[in-house]
């Protein structure tokens, strides 16, 4: 059994690895499900005409749920000091009632078994995040956030694997993501003992004490606006990136254009991994960031510009590809900025509202532009909002 990391002043990779694997774990947990096995179990009890409105509603009610959730559970395994016993039980409980879907026949039931395992989900993830926070140090977060890029990866291989034709019926596949999500996770719950709670080594404007609330401090501030402009600028391309190839070529089919978002994931993890090793060994955490900001804004200026399919192809590529290194990275080097480290698992939910808001925002941003303007005109908007995050960056002192 691998002694705790408290003593040493850097991690061992191995260690590293194992939490790469069960943050991993999480992405198994949602992503197949929700892109893929959640849909067909929808149009399974609603049919296809059904099925839209049933997937709104599901959501709606789970984003609250999932951001809910985060925050609480973030909180309570924070003043607990116990992050390894509430990541082992959401694991069960998230785990269980994912297969508990498939016993679902009516809409009330699904929604109530779907809002229960995203709260169940982020009993796991929120103190899962929290722990990485306790005990990796700051001359290896850029390393960590490399190491967590190749999670959305895995989540889509895994979806791959388990509607694999013929390999395993509708409800087998909710057993099989929630075997898969056991064997990424159990490894650090069983294998290795980690302390609940260490001390930062950082002494500084962000440390010292002085901002007892999450959002008084102008470095959180500055980082959750630079996360959420990217945020808005993703889920809107991931939402209607499919239809915007259409347009520009009809013969655009949705297996090309899964391959292609899988090919930017994949390649996305290795690029982020060099990045953030790199940002560690010259101390500029931030410059990464400003950098794929910055292609990221590149990237949608070309998407708003291309009137071919591989002109369009090539800037979505690299929008991406930067942006997706930017939200990786960008999770590991938030933990150098929270200024509690008795809080860090409930500032670490509010930072997870990136993720949810744009969820709300995304739909009204598309119906207001779209329609009038065409994508480019949204495309341009996104890359301002790219811009922003860089700039909000570029702002911020150097060494955080």
């Amino acid at each position: 059994m691998a002694e705790p990391v408290s003593a040493r002043r850097r991690v061992p990779l191995a260690l590293l690895l194992l939490y790469a694997l069960a943050w991993s774990g999480g992405s198994v947990a949602y992503i197949p499900f929700l892109t893929i096995l959640l849909p067909v179990r929808v149009e399974a009890l609603a049919g296809t005409a059904g099925s839209v409105s049933w997937l709104a509603f599901l959501a709606f009610g789970g984003a609250i749920a999932a951001s809910s959730g985060a925050i609480l559970f973030g909180y309570l395994s924070d003043v607990t000091r116990l992050r390894k016993v509430w990541i082992a039980l959401g694991l069960v409980l998230s785990c269980g009632l994912l297969i508990a879907i498939s016993r679902a026949q009516t809409f009330p039931v699904l929604l109530a078994i779907l809002l229960l395992w995203q709260l169940a989900l982020n009993l796991m993830l929120a103190p899962l995040a929290a722990w990485a926070g306790d005990w990796v140090p700051d001359a290896q977060k850029g390393l960590l956030g490399g190491l967590l890029a190749f999670a959305p990866a895995f989540g889509a291989f895994s979806g791959a694997v388990v509607t694999w034709p013929g390999l395993a019926s509708a409800d087998l596949r909710l057993a099989a993501v929630a075997g898969m999500v056991c064997i990424c996770v159990l490894p650090l719950l069983v294998v290795v003992r980690m302390p609940e709670s260490a001390r930062s080594e950082r002494h500084g404007p962000a440390h010292d004490g002085q901002y007892l609330h999450l959002f008084a401090n102008p470095l959180v501030v500055r980082m959750w606006l630079a996360r959420l402009t990217i945020q808005v600028a993703e889920g809107a391309l991931f939402a209607y990136l499919y239809l915007w190839f259409r347009g520009i070529d009809p013969g655009m089919t949705d297996s090309m254009a899964a391959r292609l978002f899988t090919a930017v994931l994949v390649c996305s993890a290795p690029l982020a991994l060099a990045v953030g090793h790199w940002s560690d060994r010259h101390g500029r955490p931030l410059l990464p960031l400003i950098a794929c900001a910055l292609v990221s804004a590149f990237g949608l200026v070309g998407m708003a510009l291309a009137r071919d399919l591989k002109p369009a192809i090539g800037a979505y590529a690299l929008f991406g590809l930067a942006s997706s290194v930017f939200l990786a990275l960008h999770s590991a080097q938030t933990l150098r900025v929270l200024p509690r480290e008795d809080r860090r698992g409930r500032d670490l939910g509010l930072f997870n509202l990136t993720n949810t808001v744009p969820s709300l925002v995304m739909p009204w941003l598309v119906l207001s532009l779209v329609p009038r303007f065409g994508f480019g005109a949204m495309f341009l908007l996104l890359a301002g909002l790219a811009l922003i995050a860089a700039l909000v960056l570029a702002r911020m002192p150097h060494q955080i």
